[in-house]
């Protein structure tokens, strides 16, 4: 097992030295930063310096190797745009992106393996049909169409709950949290409903399709025949069972929210880091954009990992296959 860890590690360093290539080479030529941070009055004399103080001039493998070092200490650079150091900003930005993705993801997982558990065992109710229609909704609409839909609803015709920004916000310590406030919750319920219905969707049909074909096999009958309960039969071992394949797919979907929270914060203008990476696109200012993907391919590989341990934790059979295949290495 720790074998198997170890190689997981080895192979995420080499998809994160990957990213890091792939973005550092696509953004860098996305146009001149030079031309966005200096006036139409700047002479030539100017902008050479600084594009030589910014390492502009250096050979695109130094700024390479300098960019992957610096993201090893957590350094990212200077912005372009706010001229000051990346890894301040993302700080700052951070804490409102990590509760949106939180409390997206608790809504989809709660809501998705819920409606789908009950979906799939009482899949001839007419209140299943109109979930299973509905549902349809987080499939066939874009992400910003469903969040002016909500806006509309919700903020413009009820006026129930704001349209944009993060409400007020409480400090801790280096952590400003909006999840302490009333108003804080009444600003995140629309993004959030925005951002996870997808996941929701795509949750809801897994567990209720996996529900049906675990409820059809031979070990739930033999169960039944035991006289145990139905409630037993059902989250016991149906429900049991059903968590290997929605782990990997809940795990990936919740790491695409990291992705598709880019599109969520600039529909309802929330300040985080993905509306932040849409400023630095706008800009051109590479070492955010650069910094932004690193991060989120973090993000997906440590999710990744995570699944990958989850399953042994679920599963025993793949802990006896991990355990045979550390014997014989």
């Amino acid at each position: 097992m720790f074998s198997y860890l170890v190689n997981r590690v080895i192979q995420s360093i080499g998809v994160l030295l990957v990213v890091a290539l792939l973005s550092f080479v696509i953004f860098n030529y996305v146009g001149d930063p030079i031309n966005n941070m200096v006036g139409q009055e700047a002479t030539l004399e100017d902008r050479e310096e600084l594009r030589e103080r910014l390492g502009l001039n250096d050979s695109v493998i130094v700024q390479f190797l300098r960019f992957v070092g610096n993201a090893a200490e957590g350094e990212f650079g200077i912005s372009y745009q706010f001229q000051r150091k990346v890894s301040d900003l993302i700080l700052e930005r951070m804490p409102a992106t990590l509760e949106l993705v939180f409390v997206s993801a608790i809504f989809a997982l709660a809501a998705g393996i819920g409606l789908g558990v009950y979906t799939g065992l009482r899949r001839d109710s007419w209140l299943s049909r109109f979930v299973l229609t509905t549902s349809l909704i987080g499939v066939s609409l874009p992400t910003f169409v469903i969040g002016i839909l909500l806006i509309y609803i919700f903020s413009v015709t009820l006026e129930w709950l704001p349209s944009f920004g993060r409400g007020d916000t409480v400090r801790l310590g280096s952590w400003d949290s909006g999840l302490l406030t009333g108003s804080g919750w009444l600003a995140i319920i629309l993004p959030a409903i925005t951002l996870g219905l997808f996941q929701l969707t795509i949750i809801l049909r897994l567990v209720r399709a996996e529900m049906l074909e675990v409820l059809r096999t031979d070990y739930i009958k033999f169960a039944r025949a035991r006289g145990l309960s139905r409630r037993a039969v059902n989250f016991g071992h149906a429900l049991k069972n059903t968590m290997v394949p929605v782990i990997t797919i809940a795990g990936l979907q919740i790491g695409t929210l990291i992705a598709f929270s880019i599109i969520t914060e600039t529909v309802f203008q929330w300040p985080g880091m993905g509306l932040l990476f849409i400023q630095g696109v706008e800009f051109a200012d590479v070492p955010i954009m650069g910094a932004y993907l690193l991060l989120a391919a973090i993000a997906f590989v440590a999710i990744n990992l995570i699944v990958d341990l989850l399953y042994a934790a679920v599963d025993p059979r793949l802990r006896v296959s991990a355990q045979r295949g550390t014997g014989t290495a």
